[in-house]
């Protein structure tokens, strides 16, 4: 298929975010400054807490209705989830404090294509952009849009769960059909997704994927090494989980540390022993604690895998779902962090890293230096302005 050069040309952009964590928006957020400071007409789309950030950022933001998984404290359930897309489940809501009825997944997905759809037949764009929500590529295949699938996850080979493997290769056909894939990441060797992506050349993909390295500024700004930070982040139920295991420690260490519990806008502070407890950093806030830090703790997600390079720091990751357990795994090959699978390793691996110190700082200067090369946000346009 053949597509129009639009170099020079506004483009009319459909851009759909899924709102679970706050990676998706955080990508999406970076990628649509350099689309709309381009000059091009674009059209978000998400829900939840990734709405609202949006709204904060650019005119031209719509709400169509979100989908959650089923969670619990101890982060999200699987089996509920599955049962949950055709069966309403009593689910607890960590933001209201209390149980309530989760409806069927399938009416939720049913909602969200046609708030979409209706969108799509309104402002009729030129090319749709899609982090996260593969119901907005199915759109595509159906309007016969070009569409581009920014993401860090296609097909998972570690730590997902094997009876759900079915319905997510159902799915994948949507990502194959789509004309281009970006990956937010490094190329290999360091592809810190590596284990989340799987084979892309058994999926028939290798072609379409694009290594376009991370959407902010990888360049390294050193700072002191005064604390350590656990910025929490992911779906509500495993920032509780992380929260629950990392805090109580971090209290009772003997050196200063900063924790934040990633709820958007919440003005909640305590200090609890040695920690101090945030409910939210701005970004500022958040760079500063990162740069000063001497180890980070968090839960293995993408960004924040990121971020621990770009500032080289060693970490220690409590992965609470399949795609931070893949993350985990690669930054623990890559000798810049430690998993963690009990929550009674956390002080020993603490010990660990500041013994190897060096070591690990080693590795991370390594890596940093290829990431700071890259500008994924300026290559990520430049993809979809090839496309239309």
């Amino acid at each position: 298929m053949g597509y129009l050069n639009f170099e020079g040309a506004v483009m009319r952009i459909f851009f759909n975010c899924l709102q679970l964590g706050l990676g998706h928006v955080s990508r999406t957020i970076s990628l649509g400054r350099e689309l709309v400071g381009r000059g091009h007409e674009v059209h978000f789309f998400s829900s939840g807490s990734a709405y609202n950030l949006l709204r904060k950022e650019f005119q031209d933001v719509h709400r169509c209705i979100p989908m959650f998984w089923c969670e619990t404290a101890d982060g999200i359930a699987a089996v509920p989830s599955t049962l949950n897309i055709f069966l309403p489940m009593v689910s607890y809501n960590h933001e209201s404090k209390g149980f309530g009825i989760k409806g069927p997944v399938s009416m939720d997905i049913i909602h969200r294509y046609y708030d979409q759809r209706k969108y799509l037949a309104k402002y009729k764009p030129n090319i749709i952009v899609v982090d996260g929500d593969l119901l907005a590529l199915r759109l595509a295949q159906r309007w016969n849009t070009p569409s581009v699938f920014v993401t860090n996850y296609i097909r998972p080979r570690y730590g997902f769960p094997a009876f759900l493997l079915p319905g997510h290769i159902f799915v994948e056909r949507y990502i194959k059909k789509c004309d281009r894939i970006i990956v937010s990441d490094l190329p290999e060797p360091y592809t810190i997704c590596e284990y989340n992506l799987g084979n892309l050349e058994y999926f028939g993909v290798k072609e379409k994927v694009k290594f376009v390295g991370s959407f902010f500024d990888m360049s390294y700004e050193e700072g002191s090494e005064e604390f350590i930070f656990a910025p929490i982040s992911g779906p509500t139920g495993s920032r509780v989980k992380v929260a629950k295991e990392t805090i109580p420690i971090l209290a009772r260490l003997k050196g200063k540390s900063i924790a934040s519990l990633g709820e958007p806008n919440n003005k909640f502070y305590k200090k609890i022993g040695n920690c101090e407890v945030y409910g939210w950093l701005s970004k500022k806030q958040r760079r500063e604690c990162m740069k000063n830090a001497r180890i980070v703790i968090f839960s293995g997600s993408h960004g924040t895998s990121l971020e621990v390079i770009k500032h080289r720091k060693p970490s220690l990751c409590i992965p609470t779902q399949a795609e931070q357990m893949g993350n985990a795994r690669k930054l623990e090959e890559l000798g810049c962090s430690i998993s963690i699978k009990r929550k009674g390793q956390i002080e020993h691996a603490i010990k660990e890293i500041d013994a190897n110190l060096d070591s690990y700082k080693e590795n991370l200067k390594k890596i940093s230096e290829v990431a700071s090369k890259f500008n994924g946000v300026k290559r990520a346009a430049d993809i979809i302005e090839g496309l239309a």
